[in-house]
């Protein structure tokens, strides 16, 4: 069982990763930032359709102060989805700014509503973190998913990612008479496989979220990670191991249920598959971001040394000891997959 014991520490944003995000128009200049929204100066409790905490609270701001802040946020949302395109604000309004009092950086979500459609959407703003950065990165160049995200010096703009949270989706919609349990179970092992070979860990139901898809025939399913403050963080391997979470057992148990070793095998080796065409796609974007992580400090030197040992035996494989940062351990994880094809290997 994979039980993370403290919160990790927040790392800055370093010179290297800082000229990549600048390169790669991941670093621009924001009307607002995360400071800025720490001037309010109420908040309530925010409650779901239940009459149940949410452990977000909802905040307000001086009347001086909340005509920018609402005007900077719809700049911001226009910025995200329409390539900054003001012409997206003239039916836009900010109907909410929630702040997460129990996470890790405490962020704050942006609720913008359509006035002509009532159609809603959000974002969130959050001190910047090395982690994490890493994380989004990773996920838009590694997985099926593409990431929009930006950075303005120590504020971290994301979107929100749409799906069902892992564990409401557990609670309600296992039992549902259309569940293609097959399906269901295939994708939690690629997920499983993605998120062990890019060193992306505490993925328990919380973190993740479950997108349904019709398809002509059956329903298809993604799983998306939504929170990525552990990237390459943890020093134990089955923290980068979604089946080693208990709130993930019910998953588990489908696959049980559904799937034999042998298919189990395939699938895994279908998605690192995938993941070597991807790194091999986005080859000189991942080598300068290996660079930048294999030179940066985003973990404890002991987590360092005990994940290296850990994947050292797993793969069978001595060089992981040689390793020296996270960013080193993560470049030799996705060799592994790369030697699947000889042809390619990183320089």
């Amino acid at each position: 069982m994979a039980i993370i014991d403290k919160k990790k520490n927040i790392y800055r944003i370093s010179k290297k990763l800082r000229a990549y995000l600048i390169e790669n128009d991941r670093e621009i200049k924001l009307p607002i930032t995360y400071q800025d929204l720490l001037r309010y100066d109420n908040s309530i409790p925010l409650l779901d359709k239940n009459n149940k905490d949410t452990l977000w609270e909802s905040v307000f701001y001086p009347q001086d102060d909340m005509k920018h802040i609402h005007y900077s946020l719809k700049k911001i949302y226009a910025i995200l989805k329409a390539d900054g395109d003001l012409s997206v604000m003239e039916h836009l309004f900010v109907d909410r700014i929630d702040l997460c009092i129990y996470g890790n950086t405490q962020p704050f979500r942006v609720r913008i509503v359509n006035r002509i459609n009532d159609n809603f959407d959000y974002f969130y703003i959050k001190n910047a973190d090395a982690s994490r950065i890493y994380g989004l990165e990773l996920e838009h160049l590694l997985s099926p998913n593409r990431i929009s995200y930006f950075v303005d010096d120590n504020t971290l703009i994301e979107e929100h990612i749409i799906g069902i949270p892992g564990d409401q989706f557990m609670k309600y919609h296992l039992h549902d008479k259309n569940l293609n349990k097959i399906r269901l179970a295939k994708e939690f092992v690629k997920f499983n496989e993605r998120c062990f070979v890019r060193l992306l860990g505490d993925m328990h139901s919380s973190n993740f979220v479950i997108d349904i898809t019709p398809d002509f025939e059956e329903i298809d399913y993604r799983i998306r990670a939504i929170d990525f403050d552990q990237q390459s963080y943890e020093g134990r391997k089955s923290i980068y191991l979604p089946q080693y979470f208990k709130q993930n057992n019910p998953l588990i148990k489908i696959g049980l249920q559904c799937m034999t070793p042998e298919t189990v095998k395939q699938y895994q080796k279908e998605e690192r598959s995938l993941i070597a065409t991807r790194v091999k796609a986005s080859r000189d974007k991942i080598k300068q971001l290996l660079v930048a992580m294999s030179e940066d400090k985003i973990s404890p030197q002991e987590n360092v040394d005990h994940l290296k040992k850990e994947l050292a035996t797993h793969y069978k494989n001595k060089d992981f000891l040689k390793c020296g940062s996270m960013g080193e351990i993560l470049k030799k994880s996705l060799q592994t997959v790369l030697d699947q094809k000889p042809s390619y290997h990183f320089p």
